[in-house]
């Protein structure tokens, strides 16, 4: 893929008030009710957190609670930290689905805890097909990684922005004329729309 989305970049306290604050605003314009934001190891670890943050600063009260990779035997224990998740209405965070592996694994550790997933928010929607590294065949459907966790969850998964948005950032500013064609070129590929 001609482009990365590297949320570990997001590593001062500016830049991750205005990132957590454009999950805050996707979330709420989304009209989604939920109890819990939930974010998956590691990642989302601290996004869970960031976002619970900016929402209660936007007046819309939450609580937060992730994943670790493997359990606990002493402190709280397990393998769930933070608030409780049994029959509350939970919305999971993550940075991108690419092939909806991570979103899929941490809808498995919310259902055993009796959470009810009620959508996902990412930060940016590939629109890319699902299925690997090939591309798709010849008039086959072409359903994107968000589709397909949409379709296979029954939840809105709801992006801040999407491979539209960027495409359309890159062309407004000028000057990333090279890569926004090898952006549009991969997408002719691996695009879902």
């Amino acid at each position: 893929s001609p482009y990365f989305f590297n949320a570990g970049l997001v590593c001062d306290g500016n830049d991750a008030a205005e990132f957590f604050d454009a999950y805050a605003a996707a979330i709420q314009n989304s009209g989604l009710e939920f109890d819990v934001v939930f974010g998956p190891a590691y990642k989302g670890i601290p996004l869970c957190a960031g976002v619970s943050a900016a929402l209660a600063a936007r007046g819309v009260s939450s609580s937060f609670a992730y994943n670790r990779k493997e359990a606990k035997d002493h402190g709280e224990g397990g393998t769930l930290v933070g608030a409780a998740v049994k029959g509350r209405r939970v919305l999971l965070v993550d940075d991108v689905i690419s092939a909806g592996t991570a979103v899929r694994e941490a809808t498995g550790i919310l259902a055993k805890a009796g959470a009810i997933l009620v959508g996902v928010c990412v930060a940016v929607d590939r629109q890319e097909v699902t299925g690997g590294s090939a591309p798709p065949a010849p008039g086959s459907e072409r359903v994107s990684a968000v589709e397909g966790v949409r379709r296979e969850l029954g939840v809105p998964v709801v992006p801040i922005l999407t491979l539209t948005d960027l495409l359309a950032y890159l062309e407004a500013k000028g000057g990333s004329d090279e890569h926004a064609a090898n952006v549009r070129k991969y997408r002719e590929t691996y695009g879902a729309c």
